[in-house]
């Protein structure tokens, strides 16, 4: 019998690489017992595709290089925009109900940094719960797939300098060495690893943390994204998203004195690509506050906006009503694991997709809406690739284990989140980047050592690029 692919992470990437592997064996290990619980799933803004009338691959491609500073790969950009269409009729056929206008056409939105509406949306702003929801189900319906829940992935199995295997830790703290033809770190970033964030606190870059153990190559880890309309909540980690898309409807970013924040800052205004737009709203955050006064949209907001309307309700704001405090929240990381289109990385057998793998196609900054489209066609040009290869028998014995590391306790995770949010949060200064290196100077922890690399990465880059922006 063939060695099955091991997929490490259960988000879109990892499912869309699986589903399209058939009929090779895939075994899928994840840390989350249920898909809710990962990042996919909070994703509220949609799908950008060129899908509209007169909108092409090359119109879309170019906004993707405008956002990314042009410091992205142009062969990762042109199969992204030029595969989009294409992964969202793949994504309805898997069972998604894209939204519709009254003539039956896809309702498009638009969002910051798109010149025109692009963005495809299912349930309103409950995109990500909408398509994990149909995948997982087609996960559980396909043979070939068998999902194991509970693990944590904690190293690498390596025979003869390629990748054979995992080591995983069950609930109970049982390890276990898992074997395949090949492993795929599906494992999304490292937004946990700051204090304030839009992921589920376990996105802690456990899959760079991997790689890294195993001496693969990565890329870019500079390059972090913040979301510069999270729900302001003191005293929350992982905080609830206001969706880009209000802005797109006609919500304006208001300072602590009601006037409105992007005027005069950026050619598209409250629609400015993400970094300049966090900047801004971490800048007014440190001089009384950010609201984004989204009034206008009226008693409609329930119907077309629902999870961020349940959530502000939750916390006793009535968006209808009151502008909505907001904060910049650690969001998307456009580095990762160093791979190339065919998510192959410098470890022969070991491949990365998603968020934990960097192909440039991000470049600086991540256009808006691209991160679910790169999750269904990087994962399913991987998945196809891998569901070619030869099928071989998994080999026992021989190999060689590198592990990440032990963990952090809660409180000097906690410690470390407030210091990598201050050091290498949406405004930056190189004396402050040296001041956290110096701290995690020493190994203390699998997550100071990533936090290490990342501090050193962003030490590296002198000058200011895209989400990378130093003050001094």
């Amino acid at each position: 019998m063939n060695a099955p692919i091991l997929i490490v992470g259960g988000g879109i990437a990892g499912l869309a690489t699986a589903l399209a592997a058939a009929p090779t064996p895939v075994l899928l290990l994840t840390r989350a017992r249920e898909g809710s619980d990962v990042a996919s799933t909070l994703a509220q803004g949609g799908i950008a595709a060129p899908v509209g009338d007169g909108d092409t691959a090359q119109a879309h491609a170019h906004d993707t290089c405008v956002a990314g500073s042009q410091h992205n790969n142009p062969a990762a950009v042109e199969r992204l925009t030029g595969d989009a269409v294409a992964a969202v009729e793949w994504l309805q056929h898997q069972g998604v109900a894209f939204d519709r206008d009254p003539g039956g056409a896809l309702q498009l939105g638009r969002e910051g940094g798109h010149d025109r509406a692009r963005i495809v949306h299912a349930g309103g702003d409950a995109t990500g719960a909408k398509v994990m929801q149909a995948l997982v189900t087609a996960a559980r319906r396909a043979p070939h797939i068998h999902r194991c829940a509970g693990l944590d992935v904690t190293g690498l199995l390596l025979r003869d300098g390629h990748a054979c295997g995992v080591h995983a830790l069950d609930a109970y703290g049982h390890a276990e060495r898992i074997h395949g033809c090949a492993v795929v770190l599906a494992t999304g970033g490292i937004g946990g690893l700051f204090a304030r964030t839009s992921n589920p606190a376990d996105a802690d870059g456990n899959g760079l943390a991997l790689a890294l153990a195993a001496g693969a190559a990565l890329r870019d880890l500079e390059f972090m994204q913040f979301h510069p309309t999270a729900l302001a909540v003191p005293g929350l980690h992982s905080l609830p998203l206001v969706t880009e898309a209000l802005r797109g409807a006609g919500a304006r970013l208001l300072d602590a004195e009601g006037r409105p924040l992007m005027d005069g800052v950026h050619p598209l205004a409250d629609l400015a690509p993400r970094d300049v737009v966090a900047r801004q709203v971490w800048q007014a955050c440190r001089e009384g506050g950010a609201w984004l006064d989204a009034r206008g949209i009226g008693t409609t907001f329930p119907a077309r906006f629902p999870t961020v309307f349940a959530a502000c309700m939750q916390h006793d704001i009535d968006p209808r009503l009151q502008p909505i405090p907001v904060t910049p929240a650690a969001h998307f990381h456009m580095g990762g694991i160093a791979v190339d289109t065919d998510g192959r990385s410098s470890l022969p057998g070991l491949y990365a997709v998603g968020e934990a793998a960097c192909n440039g196609v991000y470049g600086a900054n991540r256009l808006a809406s691209n991160s679910l489209l790169e999750g269904v066609v990087f994962g399913r040009r991987l998945g196809t690739l891998l569901g070619a290869l030869p099928g071989t028998g998994a080999r026992h014995g021989g190999c060689t284990l590198v592990r990440r590391g032990p963990s952090l306790d809660a409180i000097r995770i906690a410690g470390l989140r407030e210091t990598m949010m201050q050091a290498m949060g949406p405004v930056r200064s190189g004396k402050a980047l040296q001041a956290a290196l110096l701290q995690y100077q020493a190994a203390d922890g699998w997550q100071g050592g990533l936090a290490r690399t990342l501090l050193a990465a962003a030490l590296r880059r002198t000058q200011s690029l895209g989400a990378h922006f130093l003050a001094d």
